[in-house]
């Protein structure tokens, strides 16, 4: 289901997750704070005497012992204090009879190791009314290392402080409170030391920020990442099949990726077989089922389906260029049309041949044996440089080699009669191949394929370079056609492919593959 994509699960979870958090943050708010809650925190365990040592629990949060000076009173040179502070950290007030235990007592401080020798109980300014709690016939009072705190109601929010004088044990124990809460509890909180920073917010606060957060970053992240360029003109589904052009495959190999990516449920398979083959494959299907015929596009170099009946659409103009071993240079000037014409009419054995015909100046050719590397009779390519270098003259040396090699048995025993090594091969990267390794090499291929193809030489014409920024005389150029066995039906995949390669984003990926789009090369298309 296409509501089903991952950029919608990410994002319906992270709604999910934040409709979590608030709903956790309420329970906590509504629920586990409206218990009666009681907490205690030790804010100072600090050495006084001049005998004490650290605690196995951290030591003293001052940071070591003080000299103390106890004359009247020696056996307090282990003395320590203790700062408690009692708080109601729940949303609700808590009364004298709110206390559990059975003693007239409220709380009990256990300060393990260390034996109470006094207490002072302090309170803020506008909780006068909790020292009336403190007197022995409330229950306070202390006894070995026990000290009994009263019953002592406390609204919410308030709280008191007991600094505690104690001898015998080493800084830093275990301190615990006993007692309980109707409907509550009795528990530790952590206090911070004087020398720390209190957190800004609570551990529930914390959470619940953090979880915000998160949903916050995800959500920010779905909305950077999300492409909301609308999806390409036309969008189908189904299957398609793209043949024909090796020289134009780059682009379309490409642009059937992007339209697969943008379109879910597009299926589009590249098979780059030649302009005429492509072309005569999609005459034959459409001859048996026209139905078949649908899901096929064929792109040809040059009006090549024409003659069969086909429907053609005029896509890009395309530059090509003779290339040549790059043991060869021919200079800036190239070789003339009259010079190409003599190569392939068999009429030039060796580069050196040449030499006469050349101005001074340009480079000179060497002796190595010409060897043309041809596209076999399917070729766009080869036609349209028949048609336009060649001035609509086949390629008239013949076949004499199947490797290009002109040491091999056949070559040799073919230059009897043929004085020009010349073979045929399937697509423009085997000529390109073949003529980078073979010395003395001369071909044809698409401009940029042969532009980004190492050891070869791209070769001027009449002095003019393949160029698609400036074309001029130039005349090794030719236009792209896609067809269809009839115009292709509204809604199908055929149709919608072919509308995308009129969108800009797609004219800018043929151009950049060095063809200039119909739609922007005004009048050189026609």
């Amino acid at each position: 289901m296409e509501w089903l994509s991952a950029e919608n699960v990410v994002a319906v979870g992270t709604a999910f997750l934040g409709i979590v958090a608030s709903g956790i943050m309420v329970w906590y708010e509504r629920r586990v704070p409206r218990r009666k809650r009681i907490g205690y925190r030790v804010q100072m365990d600090n050495p006084i005497g001049d005998d004490v040592r650290r605690g196995r629990a951290g030591g003293a949060p001052f940071g070591g012992v003080r000299l103390g000076l106890f004359d009247e009173a020696p056996d307090m040179s282990d003395a320590t204090l203790v700062l408690l502070r009692i708080e109601n950290d729940g949303s609700q007030g808590i009364d004298r009879d709110d206390y559990t235990g059975p003693e007239r007592h409220g709380l009990t401080a256990v300060f393990s190791d260390r034996t109470v020798r006094g207490v002072s109980v302090t309170q803020p300014i506008d909780t006068d009314h909790l020292m009336d709690h403190f007197t022995p016939d409330r229950g306070f009072g202390y006894e070995d290392n026990r000290l009994r705190i009263p019953r002592v109601p406390l609204n919410r929010g308030e709280h008191y402080k007991l600094l505690v004088l104690l001898s015998g044990g080493d800084v830093g124990r275990p301190i615990r409170m006993t007692g309980g809460i109707r409907d509550g509890e009795v528990h530790p909180n952590r206090s911070a030391t004087p020398d720390e920073i209190p957190p800004v917010l609570s551990p529930a606060a914390r959470i619940f920020t953090g979880l915000l957060t998160l949903s916050v970053l995800v959500l920010a992240t779905i909305v950077v990442a999300r492409d909301d360029s609308p999806p390409p003109l036309g969008c189908r589904t189904g299957t398609l099949t793209v043949t024909g052009s090796t020289a134009f495959a780059p682009v379309v190999e490409t642009l059937a990726k992007e339209y697969e990516k943008d379109c879910g449920g597009a299926d589009i398979t590249v098979e780059a077989r030649g302009s005429e083959a492509g072309v005569s494959a999609l005459a034959a299907i459409g001859a048996r089922s026209a139905e078949d015929a649908r899901s096929v596009i064929a792109f040809s170099d040059g009006p090549m389906g024409d003659r069969l009946g086909l429907h053609g659409e005029k896509i890009a103009l395309s530059v090509f260029t003779l290339v040549v071993n790059d043991g060869i240079d021919l200079g800036s000037r190239g070789l003339t049309r009259a010079e190409v014409e003599r190569l392939y009419r068999g009429e030039v054995g060796r580069w050196s041949d040449l030499n006469a015909s050349r101005p001074a100046g340009l480079p000179r050719l060497p002796g190595l044996p010409v060897v043309l590397v041809s596209r076999d009779a399917y070729s766009g390519t080869r036609q349209i440089f028949q048609d336009r270098v060649l001035a609509g003259a086949w390629e008239m040396t013949p076949t004499t080699s199947l490797d290009c090699d002109p040491l091999t048995d056949k070559a040799v025993a073919a230059a009897a009669r043929a004085p020009v090594t010349r073979c045929e091969l399937a697509s423009t990267e085997d000529v390109l191949d073949k003529v980078a390794a073979q010395p003395g090499a001369l071909g044809y291929s698409e401009l940029t394929l042969a532009a980004g193809h190492k050891g070869v030489r791209r070769v001027p014409l009449d002095g003019e370079a393949a160029s698609a920024d400036h074309l001029g005389r130039y005349p090794y150029r030719g236009v792209e056609y896609a067809y269809t066995h009839r115009s292709p039906a509204p809604g199908s995949l055929a149709a919608g492919f072919l509308a995308y390669l009129d969108e800009g984003t797609s004219q800018d990926v043929i151009r950049e593959q060095g063809h200039l789009p119909c739609g922007r090369a005004a009048g050189l298309c026609d």
